[in-house]
């Protein structure tokens, strides 16, 4: 622990000094050192990534070709030339089978660490009535697009 030592000036004013050991002061700078040296390393890591990818682009931008002819300045979209306008009628039919489908890997999904926790000692009861509700909005969810004549193929 570093020594107080209190001199009063003539205007009677304490003027406060420590007087620091070498080795507590070193140790303070050694541990600040330490410290921010793991900084250091990802800074380092974040120049050398932004420098790579400056690098890339200005290589590319250097070496390939220039060469626009009125083909390549028109737009392409999924390799069938654009005719008529922008806007198009999509099915909607589309979408709830894409929405279906996201309900039913969700399920998936909880369904595998639910298996692991059912098996653990302790977690019976209460994981089973968790799983059977979850599956029960499953289910609503399954009948009412049934009902609805989401799930018909024609």
């Amino acid at each position: 622990m570093p020594e107080a030592t209190v001199r009063t000036s003539s205007a009677g004013v304490a003027d406060v000094q420590l007087a620091t050991d070498s080795s507590f002061h070193g140790s303070i700078q050694g541990s600040f050192q330490g410290y921010f040296h793991g900084y250091a390393v990802v800074g380092l890591l974040a120049v050398i990534g932004v420098l790579f990818v400056a690098v890339a682009f200005t290589a590319g931008r250097l070496l390939r070709p220039v060469v626009p002819t009125p083909e390549k300045l028109l737009t392409y979209e999924c390799g069938v030339d654009p005719v008529g306008e922008g806007w198009a009628h999509t099915q909607v039919r589309y979408y709830v089978y894409a929405f279906l489908y996201v309900i039913f890997a969700v399920d998936s999904i909880f369904l595998f660490p639910w298996a692991t926790v059912f098996a653990a000692p302790g977690f019976g009861g209460a994981t089973l009535v968790e799983m059977f509700i979850f599956l029960g909005f499953l289910a609503v969810g399954l009948l009412y697009a049934w009902k609805k004549g989401v799930l018909e193929w024609t």
